[in-house]
């Protein structure tokens, strides 16, 4: 299936309060625990929560796929802003492969630009957003306290130059709070 009949078959939509359910248990079945819908919960609760870009793909008219941006922080040579940290993304095992997942994300980069943030990192699984376009972090000159390695963490410009100068990314604690949470055995 292209992406765009994906897109065009499945509709992409900001969550509502009648979807939190489903995204759990989309999280937790694509991801095989409860951990990323326990973060999802918590960022819901922080500053950092960008309801319009919290997005729902459906399919048959059920929820099938999420995806959430939330507000970080780079300071860097020019002071701080802020951009926004994609994660998580999911979509219900028995319908990946299909083009949800990049709908989602085409769909909450499209949205972000428009609302006037300048760029997105994500942190995890670089060859797929790199394949819609994320260059690693380090190109750009970009670092982060999270205990995994900088090349595991990409980015993508929204406003050209917004990452120039590179500098320190910082993240909501509960973001910081996965990454250095107890491996479950």
């Amino acid at each position: 299936m292209s992406e765009a009949v994906a897109a065009e078959e499945n509709p992409i939509r900001p969550e509502t309060a009648d979807d939190t359910g489903a995204i759990d248990l989309i999280n937790m079945s694509a991801f095989a625990g409860d951990a990323e819908a326990r973060l999802v919960d918590e960022l819901r609760k922080t500053p950092a929560h960008v309801p319009e870009l919290s997005l729902v793909a459906e399919d048959g008219g059920r929820v099938a796929g999420h995806l959430m941006l939330f507000r970080s922080t780079l300071i860097g040579e020019g002071g701080e802003q802020t951009i926004l940290t994609l994660a998580p993304t999911a979509v219900v095992p028995s319908r990946t492969h299909r083009g949800l997942g990049t709908a989602l994300v085409r769909a909450g980069v499209e949205r972000a630009r428009q609302m006037g943030f300048p760029a997105i990192v994500e942190v995890g699984f670089p060859a797929f957003y790199q394949r819609l376009g994320f260059r690693p972090i380090t190109e750009y000159g970009l670092h982060h306290d999270l205990p995994v390695a900088d090349d595991f963490a990409t980015a993508l410009e929204l406003a050209e130059g917004a990452l120039a100068g590179g500098g320190r990314l910082e993240y909501p604690a509960p973001f910081r709070a996965f990454y250095r949470r107890p491996v479950e055995a």
